[in-house]
């Protein structure tokens, strides 16, 4: 373990000394990564939404650039977590499933991203950035060395799992702090770390990674949101969310750090019961478009035009690359990283520079997809299976316990399902033609046979190359 933290510290040094030639730290950009837990494709304004209010979000896209075909590449927390981090697929970096301190088997509350792992964070702290994290890591919380402090993150203040996982407790660094905790508050709070965290860095360069706890379950609004929007809960809670995004933005405008600081905002996965996929096929945990595609804005005055649109694939481990290049940084040259500039997509009608994306579910490889084309490797999967059966009531395995969660009665069950729920039975090898059936309700395997030839000699060859490349750092 000594070993491999001297090696990692060492070619950071070294990546630096590379990268000398970067822009000066008066030239290099803030950037403030938001990050929101389960939002669904067509869970706003900007995508769709016919009653949910997000005019901040809204104003975001209509002032910056937004994605049509952004995908994650597994339709769950931590992996896509992980890959935003390092800029790697999970079959890479090699945290496939969710940590979880009360998980069914005793393994998952070990699961963590490998300490061998470079982070984004650790990158952004050794080229001399302030960097902060705020809410959900997601990502190991066993042990100090898994924490967001020893992963490179000056601070850090927010929950280490998702806020359903018991104990739902705010931890400060690497100290818990507060327990129980009333989640209802949990969106002013961490808005209000993040604009601190902005006023005390803004003389130098800094990277936030926001990560907000909404709008997982379970759903909480403060006061102040709390049954105002007239579209129940989850409209409340969006919301505050978009409030949130709001009061970031509007700080960056006060201290005059518009144009020096890219500000990217997506969703980690797609939604749970009471989101909206806008349309899709499934949802969060399906291998379905509903579980991997997200909304992505992107904001950078001067450099990213106003209102523009790219309707070619991206992937979360792009978003890694990206804010790299626009500070100057160097990735780690001794590992294969996945992530791609996006700058390109968000000034212009650029192709993806991406062949083909992967999603994954758990360690497996389940689709694969090109702008067009789809391929569900394996037969694809869905949480239709979750529905009570009639006459009684959906009990939520990590259900309210009093304390966590705010009115109970208000939370959503299988009846208010997010996508899709109808089309071709699953089956390997299925092929859709996102182009005409973004819903994937028809598989046409049989009628294009040249394309899931080439489709699976693409997954064939890339897992092949996975296979024979050296193994994930050590943990």
């Amino acid at each position: 373990m000594k070993l491999t933290a001297l090696l990692s510290s060492l070619l950071l040094t070294c990546t630096g000394l590379l990268h000398a030639g970067a822009p000066d730290s008066a030239e290099r950009p803030n950037v403030v990564i938001i990050l929101a837990d389960d939002l669904g494709y067509g869970d706003l304004g900007c995508y769709g939404h016919p009653t949910v209010k997000t005019p901040n979000l809204d104003r975001l896209a209509a002032t910056g650039a937004r994605f049509t075909q952004f995908n994650c590449p597994a339709p769950y927390c931590a992996p896509t977590r992980a890959s935003l981090l390092t800029g790697r697929y999970p079959f890479r970096h090699g945290l496939t499933g969710n940590p979880a301190p009360d998980g069914q088997r005793a393994e998952e509350d070990s699961l963590h991203l490998p300490t061998g792992e470079i982070t984004l964070a650790q990158l952004f702290q050794q080229a001399g950035y302030a960097t902060g994290m705020v809410g959900k890591w997601h990502l190991g919380h066993a042990r100090p060395e898994w924490l967001p402090t020893r992963r490179g993150f000056d601070e850090y203040l927010g929950i280490l799992y998702s806020n359903d996982m018991r104990p739902v407790q705010l931890v400060e660094s690497e100290q818990p702090i507060e327990y129980p905790l009333v989640q209802a508050n949990l969106t002013q709070r961490y808005t209000a770390r993040a604009i601190n965290f902005i006023k005390r860095n803004q003389s130098r360069g800094f990277f936030l990674y926001l990560a907000h706890a909404m709008p997982h379950k379970p759903l909480a609004a403060s006061e102040a949101f709390y049954r105002k929007s007239g579209t129940g809960l989850y409209g409340d809670v969006m919301t505050e969310l978009d409030w949130s995004v709001g009061e970031v933005m509007k700080t960056l405008r006060e201290l005059g750090l518009e144009e020096k600081t890219l500000v990217i905002f997506a969703g980690d996965n797609g939604p749970f019961y009471g989101g909206s996929t806008g349309g899709l096929r499934g949802m969060k945990a399906s291998s379905y478009e509903g579980g991997y595609r997200t909304p992505c804005l992107a904001r950078w005055p001067g450099k990213i035009p106003a209102g523009h649109t790219n309707r070619s694939p991206a992937v979360m481990m792009d978003l890694f690359t990206t804010t790299l290049n626009a500070a100057g940084i160097a990735p780690p040259a001794d590992r294969v990283i996945d992530g791609r500039d996006l700058m390109p997509q968000l000034t212009s009608d650029a192709a993806s520079p991406h062949k083909v994306i992967l999603g994954q579910l758990g360690p497996r490889v389940a689709t694969i997809r090109d702008a067009r084309w789809k391929l569900h490797v394996l037969p694809a999967s869905d949480q239709r299976s979750r529905r009570a059966p009639p006459g009684e009531r959906w009990l939520d395995p990590r259900g309210p316990d009093g304390v966590t969660i705010l009115a109970p009665a208000e939370q959503y069950s299988p009846d208010h399902y997010p996508g899709l729920t109808n089309g071709d039975a699953p089956a390997p090898m299925q092929l859709f033609d996102l182009e005409s059936d973004p819903g994937e309700q028809h598989d046409v395997a049989a009628a294009h046979p040249e394309i899931v030839v080439r489709l699976r000699q693409h997954y064939e060859n890339l897992m092949q190359a996975a296979a024979e490349s050296p193994a994930p750092p050590p943990s």
